[in-house]
């Protein structure tokens, strides 16, 4: 029995010298770049007008999108979210003018560790930039409060906009109805063949 304990004892030691390790070791909000690629990645939701006269744009990277909805995110996830300027239109609409700021919201085993305790948004953290990819330093606490009642939505805003679209896009109805659209265009272009031939 004793050998069992101390066994336990040590794996549970090892266990600790390794989580600690770990958190000595995650990045910290501020600390992850901006991916120079973003923009070829999948948009998670778009045209997010704000009543500050803003529109976001936000996109997700490849690992993210393999989550089913109910699902968190899984390690590895990033979002980057773009923040327009933008003017209204004599239609009052809003149109974006000019990038001010970028957002990263990135997760890793063990990120925010270092975030104050109550202001942990489990394993993400944060980084922000300006519209030319220079580096901010603002108060993170801001955005932590800000994501800190998303706990049954891994934090993530527009979580359940992001499924209900994805939904969307994947149904049968909507498959079909791109398909009749193909089928509708490659139609009218042969019929707008044979009617040039003729006129020949």
């Amino acid at each position: 029995m004793k050998k069992i304990a101390i066994a336990a004892a040590s794996v549970a030691l090892l266990a600790a010298c390794a989580s600690s390790k770990m958190a000595e070791n995650a990045p910290k909000d501020g600390e992850v770049g901006m991916p120079s690629n973003y923009q070829s990645w999948p948009v998670f939701v778009s045209g997010i007008e704000k009543s500050s006269g803003h529109i976001r744009d936000i996109y997700i990277n490849q690992e993210g999108t393999k989550t089913k909805k109910g699902e968190n995110f899984p390690n590895g996830t990033q979002f980057v979210m773009e923040i327009y300027k933008a003017d209204k239109g004599t239609d009052g609409k809003l149109s974006k003018t000019q990038l001010e700021k970028v957002f990263v919201m990135a997760k890793g085993e063990g990120w925010g560790v270092s975030a104050p305790e109550g202001m942990k948004n489990g394993d993400w953290i944060y980084s922000a930039f300006d519209g030319k990819g220079q580096a901010l330093k603002p108060d993170y606490g801001t955005c932590r409060g800000c994501h800190l009642p998303l706990t049954d939505k891994d934090y993530v805003f527009h979580y359940d906009k992001y499924f209900d679209m994805k939904a969307s896009l994947d149904s049968p109805s909507y498959a079909d109805m791109l398909s009749a659209h193909a089928g509708m265009v490659a139609l009218n272009n042969a019929e707008a063949t044979q009617a040039s031939a003729l006129l020949q």
